[in-house]
């Protein structure tokens, strides 16, 4: 299972790029397996739509039980939101998860790249939560940004809006503006390392404002978290 990371290929490791050039088949979510072509000549490849996961892993698993070496590609980093839990599953489903040679490599994920983009919001403690409610009740969700909020934590949410889901980043944001002013700085970051990157400042009372999409990642400041000229800076607790 290979993080490919947030879209640049600057973004992507060398473990990655070894674990590309060294397998026989590729297989993902199209986009992502488009992305690799720079690396990919002459390898066998299996790319395919949204709400394949499942078949994309039995068929990476499948394929690697056969004998073949098989890289099974996720943006970001594999095991935050990609495809190293599910492949797993099914693995043991299949019974050959004691039986397979597996690696998972590590890939810049969104929260680290956006972070970057915007500053240093990530100094001290923080949660990740997805706001897609496809896999997750909205009732589970919506407890855990609860939880995020008034324990101030800084709060990156991943798939914050959708054609079809346009309402939870509302209630996301009312849930913290209930636990924190108005003023706390904000970012969203958008398409990270595609051509079309976008990246904005704001701040809670402004985020609703900004235009976010299924390839935006939100994060939320806590009560540290300032803006210095221009950079979104969260206090790790040092002394000047």
């Amino acid at each position: 299972m290979v993080g490919l990371g947030p879209g640049s290929p600057l973004d992507r490791t060398r473990r990655c790029e070894q674990a590309i050039a060294a397998a026989e088949l590729v297989v993902g979510y199209r986009p992502y397996v488009e992305s690799l072509a720079d690396l990919t000549a002459g390898k066998e490849l299996a790319a395919s739509g949204m709400r394949q996961e499942v078949q994309r892993c039995r068929l990476a698993v499948l394929r690697a039980a056969a004998g073949q070496t098989v890289a099974l590609v996720s943006s970001g980093d594999a095991g935050v939101y990609g495809m190293a839990g599910l492949a797993l599953e099914v693995a043991r489903g299949e019974g050959l998860l004691g039986r397979l040679a597996i690696e998972i490599v590590p890939g810049v994920t969104a929260a680290t790249a956006a972070a970057a983009r915007l500053g240093a919001p990530l100094m001290t403690d923080f949660a990740a939560i997805s706001l897609s409610d496809l896999l997750v009740e909205w009732s589970v969700i919506r407890r855990r940004l609860e939880a995020a909020a008034e324990a101030d934590l800084v709060t990156v949410l991943y798939n914050p809006r959708s054609v079809k889901r346009q309402s939870q980043l509302a209630e996301a944001a009312a849930i913290f503006l209930r636990h924190r002013p108005a003023s706390t700085p904000a970012g969203v970051a958008t398409a990270l390392g595609a051509g079309d990157e976008r990246v904005v400042l704001c701040d809670l009372a402004s985020l609703l404002e900004q235009e976010v999409t299924m390839r935006s990642v939100v994060v939320i400041g806590n009560t540290t978290t300032r803006v210095l000229d221009g950079w979104m800076v969260t206090a790790r607790g040092y002394r000047l």
